[in-house]
């Protein structure tokens, strides 16, 4: 799995993919405890175009954002199940608290998130933090449905309580 990790992995699947012609998709996120809603989310992500690229928060991105207990599993477990998955093409690990970086090198046509994001906005594009980012090149953002239930912090907190008993 690792040839489907890092800078290399992305860059040749990038030139490969806009060298057919096709269209590039991206997503990103913690995916701390990989469970049926981030696979719902990736499956959906990947039927958007002819590849997907997930962004993946790295441990002190992730640490940043959740705090000291996280993440329960390392970037690079993190990343290894992720390019297990047939649905995904590679994984690109970025260190900031959000994509925006990540996002302005891969340049991905289409941007997905799960649909626990408000949609809105008249021109058609999710109301998302990266919106703004995606315009500049002319990429969109779409929100995919999202299965209720389904959270990483849920899972950890019921885990817990489950050992407390």
């Amino acid at each position: 799995m690792a040839d489907r990790v890092g800078v290399a992995a992305v860059a040749t699947l990038l030139a490969e993919v806009r060298a057919a012609g096709g269209t590039v998709v991206a997503t990103g996120g913690c995916f701390d405890l990989l469970h049926a809603g981030h696979v719902a989310t990736l499956e959906a992500a990947r039927q958007l175009g002819d590849c997907l690229i997930v962004c993946l928060n790295s441990d002190a991105s992730v640490t940043g954002l959740k705090g000291p207990d996280r993440p329960v599993q390392s970037e690079g477990d993190r990343s290894r199940l992720l390019a297990a998955l047939s649905c995904v093409d590679a994984v690109l690990i970025f260190d900031e608290p959000t994509p925006e970086a990540a996002l302005s090198w891969v340049r991905p046509d289409v941007w997905v998130k799960g649909g626990d994001y408000a949609t809105g906005g008249g021109d058609g594009n999710a109301t998302l933090p990266e919106a703004e980012v995606l315009r500049r090149w002319g990429g969109n953002t779409v929100v995919v449905p999202y299965l209720d239930g389904r959270s990483t912090t849920d899972l950890i907190v019921r885990t817990l309580a489950e050992r407390i008993r």
